[in-house]
């Protein structure tokens, strides 16, 4: 020690820009991130590499958000240029929330090819100025892409087939009031895309369903709620093999009787949680082939589900083995004989969300609580059911 000169000291200003980088990593206080990149420029390098992910203050990545944003003021303009000056300063970033930006121009995304050949997660939702262009540069410049989120952006399906070609590697998509699309931009995804995991095209009121023919068995979540689906759609939809969750709350009046009764046919063995809220006119023919080919079911809501009858409860009674929660609000022809067959039936059911029942006396509810004082009676009605994807992504 005593032979050291001071010359050959080593300090942290020393190591390697591997190394620093690692030590960045290890940094868990969002606190200690920011102060890093203030010790000087080598080291505010090392912070802007090291950046992974990026969301601009006036956008949103949920529902929540998404709503809050509407009742706030005016989202500041975010344009090329900031985009230019952020993408060059963050190269390596692997997800991107640009939601909100109302502003967005389809040139403007052209600032992609400075950091989107690492993007495997992009939001876009409210982008109101991306059209088929902007789509057309994000498959260009994104071709690794795995998440994308395009909720009531201007887009067609000649944006979605070119998004398709160039993002094969796509596993959720989100769709959502996406007003000009159709079965045809939907095919061309879910052909081109196979290892397609989550679809969301709630409210597309031009989508049937047909578009889901032949998709992949990786497809496991679907939301359709509120769409004009057709019999032959609610067949593409199970066509798959893999479906695990799936929402068509408020489908089209179209949907009657037996007209779900294709999801109970073999191809929907896996499915663990199905929401039929609003489907007033769906029939015991339905819930029967539902109840007896989907063995794994472990959630069902089937609030306002009118044209169920003591045939329909009885099935599910007696075939929906694995049922946690059941969801019957306000449906007219549940009576009591119904919910005594769901208290003799239904072993493992834990939740029972029922209110509205004009048909259910105090009586036949008390009576079930007392047989099945094991099962939860909730009044409150809850309208959306499932997984809660944003939390895994």
């Amino acid at each position: 020690m005593e032979g050291l000169s001071r010359d050959s000291i080593t300090s942290i200003i020393d190591l390697p820009d591997d190394c620093l980088i690692l030590i960045f990593q290890w940094l868990d206080c969002n606190c200690d991130r920011e102060s890093f990149g203030l010790t000087c420029r080598r080291w505010l390098n090392i912070q802007n590499l090291s950046r992974r992910s990026l969301q601009f203050q006036c956008s949103f990545t949920n529902f929540t958000q998404l709503i809050r944003s509407s009742l706030s003021q005016t989202s500041p303009t975010i344009n090329s240029f900031h985009l230019h000056r952020l993408f060059t300063r963050f190269q390596y970033l692997q997800s991107l929330s640009l939601s909100g930006c109302t502003e967005l121009l389809d040139l403007d995304l052209r600032q992609l090819q400075c950091c989107g050949s690492n993007l495997r997660t992009l939001f876009l939702d409210c982008c109101l100025g991306i059209t088929d262009r902007g789509l057309f540069l994000v498959g260009t410049f994104c071709p690794l892409l795995t998440v994308i989120s395009l909720y009531r952006c201007n887009i067609t399906d000649t944006g979605l087939e070119s998004l398709a070609n160039a993002c094969s590697a796509l596993k959720d998509v989100n769709l959502s009031y996406c007003a000009n699309i159709s079965d045809h931009g939907l095919k061309a995804v879910t052909q081109g895309c196979r290892q397609l995991q989550v679809v969301r095209i709630s409210s597309s009121s031009e989508v049937s369903g047909i578009g889901f023919k032949g998709c992949s068995s990786t497809l496991a979540y679907i939301e359709a709620d509120c769409c004009k689906l057709e019999p032959e759609g609610i067949m593409g939809i199970a066509s798959g093999g893999g479906l695990e969750y799936l929402n068509i709350s408020g489908v089209s009046c179209s949907i009657k009787g037996g007209d779900l009764a294709p999801i109970g046919t073999g191809f929907a063995t896996s499915l663990k949680i199905l929401n039929l809220r609003m489907c007033r006119a769906v029939g015991n023919e339905s819930i029967m082939a539902i109840s007896k080919g989907c063995p794994l079911l472990q959630e069902w809501n089937l609030a306002l589900c009118h044209g169920v009858t003591i045939t329909g409860w009885e099935a599910i009674a007696f075939n929906c083995h694995n049922l946690e929660k059941l969801h019957v609000n306000r449906c007219r022809n549940l009576c009591d004989d119904g919910l005594l067959a769901l208290r003799d039936g239904c072993s493992r059911l834990s939740v029972l969300y029922i209110n509205g029942c004009r048909r259910i006396t105090t009586t036949a509810i008390e009576l079930f609580k007392c047989y099945r004082s094991n099962v939860s009676i909730k009044g409150e009605e809850i309208m959306c059911i499932g997984p809660n994807l944003a939390s895994k992504q």
